[in-house]
């Protein structure tokens, strides 16, 4: 067992990617282990560390850092892993991306993990994938995450006896193995097709509010979808189809009726409400007050301000 310091200048000297301490149990002082072992270019490390934190911040990044992917297998213990937006809840046999070029933060219990160090262009992960993947669990219970987890634990222990021409077939099936558990996950991770059309249509929406003849069978159309498949795309949302775009529609008025020199109806017919009728009642279910009273309370602070005395803004802070 080692102490915080050299434990320190053992993950230098084991190449690992630089980390600080943060917060640690010292009540039975700092005693953790490192082992590393190294399999053609595959770099495995098992640290065995006590419960506490470490971080990587931008000033810790060193330009060798972007030369490889990390992954780690937690073997005993818990960990949480913050890198980007993303945080990973990790416990044994669970596996992680992280990129070493980036800041991370790490908070476990006392734990037993092995890192896995990988040359970048082995993984062949897009820019793209890479964000999506870094900080995420995989979980390590069951298909290729589960024979990625069980070679690194076994690996960090056991690898002796490889010539060189053995180590590095070894370690292009470990990497192959590694792509594709990477490759299921992204599949968990990557928007639904679902998804990704029901955030296609919301835009469109947005962006043709003032079209009167927006309606959900238009969308439908424009989409090359029947109406039955566009309501049923929306049926968990908070709104369906018609509801959104008359609650974008109305907020749209709202923002603009406290712009000078607006009538109610002018912004009524702008925005696809063309009986201002129609209009005022349903603003008024909706928001509580008369639309009128937006443009009122506006031109009414106007006035005020402009009978007040130089120099002073009169009650140009009062709420409308």
């Amino acid at each position: 067992m080692i102490g915080i310091d050299a434990h320190e200048r053992a993950l230098d000297e084991a190449g690992l990617p630089p980390v600080r301490a943060g917060r640690h149990d010292l009540r039975d002082g700092f005693r953790a282990a490192i082992v590393t072992r190294d399999l053609g270019p595959l770099r495995l490390t098992e640290l065995r560390t006590p419960a506490g934190e470490c971080f990587r911040d931008e000033r810790s990044v060193r330009d060798s850092d972007g030369a490889r992917w990390q992954i780690d297998l937690m073997t005993h213990g818990n960990a949480r892993v913050e890198q980007g937006h993303a945080t990973a809840d990790v416990g044994p046999a669970d596996l992680v991306l992280i990129d070493p070029a980036r800041p991370v933060r790490f908070a476990s219990t006392a734990s037993t993990h092995v890192t896995m160090l990988i040359p970048r262009p082995a993984l062949r992960l897009s820019t793209a994938d890479a964000d999506r993947l870094t900080g995420v669990r995989i979980p390590g219970g069951h298909g290729p995450a589960a024979l990625v987890s069980t070679l690194a634990r076994e690996m960090a222990r056991s690898l002796t006896g490889f010539r060189t021409a053995e180590a590095a077939r070894s370690a292009a099936a470990v990497i192959e193995l590694t792509s594709v558990a990477l490759a299921a996950r992204l599949g968990d991770v990557r928007p639904a097709p679902d998804e990704v059309l029901r955030a296609r249509i919301t835009a469109h929406i947005e962006a043709r509010l003032a079209d009167p003849d927006l309606t959900p069978a238009k969308i439908a159309g424009q989409h090359h979808i029947s109406v039955r498949r566009l309501h049923r795309l929306f049926e968990d949302e908070p709104l369906t189809v018609a509801a959104l775009i008359r609650h974008r529609r109305l907020e749209r008025c709202r923002a603009d009726l406290a712009t000078p020199g607006r009538t109610v109806a002018g912004v009524a017919l702008r925005w696809g409400f063309p009986d201002p009728a129609h209009f005022s009642r349903l603003f008024k279910t909706v928001y509580g007050y008369n639309a009128v009273a937006l443009t009122s309370s506006h031109r009414a602070r106007i006035v005020k301000a402009d009978r007040g005395t130089p120099g002073n803004d009169g009650p140009h802070d009062q709420q409308q």
